[in-house]
């Protein structure tokens, strides 16, 4: 795909913005191209580079740093930032997690939709009521969760469910089930946005 890369001077930063139908070698072959230019705007300067338009995966998004740090010593942040992944999610309990492939999804899922992916799964927008989320490992939603979310799926307790707020009527982490009254606590003020498996083996929200 020709010109899947287009680069954008503005007054404090440079934006590259990345076709949302590009597959990954055209979009580092058409930024390898672009890159002479682009060199020309670093003189003396440390003006930060967005890279915006595609929701990527956080290995396509190292590939793409690497070949803007390979010639310019510059910070490179993301439309989609890496904290949304599994490299640098920030949580408010003490526990190791570990790294793994990790699909997004753009978008709310509506009722009835259902996706499922061996690795982590990381949607940007809301799971409504009658939606499915089935992961291998953890559930990352930007919006609100009120359909089904399961981590986990083949038996990793360590998995977990994150989201802007935890609405829905019953969550899973591996074999572990929790059912959630949500109706009858709505006028509660506790908001939760997180949900793993303690030492008990008991679904925790905070």
């Amino acid at each position: 795909m020709n010109n899947c890369v287009t680069v954008q001077l503005k007054t404090d930063k440079i934006i590259i913005k990345i076709n949302e139908e590009a597959e990954q070698n055209e979009i580092v072959e058409c930024l390898k191209q672009k890159m002479p230019d682009l060199k020309k705007l670093y003189q003396e300067d440390t003006t930060p580079i967005y890279v915006v338009g595609k929701v990527m995966k956080n290995k396509e998004m190292d590939e793409i740093q690497e070949v803007i740090k390979e010639e310019i010593n510059v910070k490179v942040e993301f439309e989609s930032p890496k904290m949304l992944g599994l490299h640098g999610i920030k949580k408010t309990y003490s526990k190791e997690i570990g790294t793994s492939e990790t699909m997004f999804h753009k978008g709310a899922l509506r009722s009835g939709q259902k996706i499922e992916f061996e690795g982590s799964i990381t949607v940007l927008g809301d799971v409504n009521d009658g939606a499915e989320v089935v992961a291998g490992e953890n559930i990352v939603i930007l919006g609100d969760l009120r359909g089904l979310a399961h981590a986990g799926a083949k038996g990793n307790k360590e998995a977990f469910i994150a989201a802007g707020e935890i609405q829905c009527p019953q969550i899973r982490i591996s074999n572990i089930i929790k059912e959630l009254n949500w109706r009858a606590e709505q006028e509660q003020t506790q908001i939760y946005k997180y949900a793993y498996v303690n030492e008990e083996n008991q679904i925790v929200l905070e």
